[in-house]
């Protein structure tokens, strides 16, 4: 199942440095770890934001809400979650 899934950070500025740095780190090693498993082949930042596109390809909505919740930065996200299905003019459908 594919999702689109919008990620908003929103980091509160008074956070510890220290804390921060932490928390970054651990999201980022989690995100490619998950990349390198192929749950998360694509994600493209949002120029301008601390935001980010990303598709994820899991095998149900509780295996996508279980990888979302346990993001280190889960309780500073603002998480929006569209669920894509295929187009029947998407020329990929048609050479297969």
């Amino acid at each position: 199942m594919l999702f689109h899934v919008r990620m908003d950070v929103r980091i509160p500025h008074d956070l510890d440095p220290d804390t921060r740095a932490e928390i970054v780190a651990r999201e980022k090693a989690y995100s490619q770890d998950l990349q390198k498993a192929g749950k998360w082949p694509h994600i493209w930042r949002i120029v301008g934001e601390y935001s980010n596109y990303s598709i994820f390809d899991v095998d149900s909505n509780d295996e996508l809400h279980t990888i979302l919740s346990s993001l280190p930065l889960f309780a500073y996200m603002d998480i929006k979650v569209t669920p894509l299905a295929t187009h029947p003019s998407d020329i990929a459908l048609v050479a297969r």
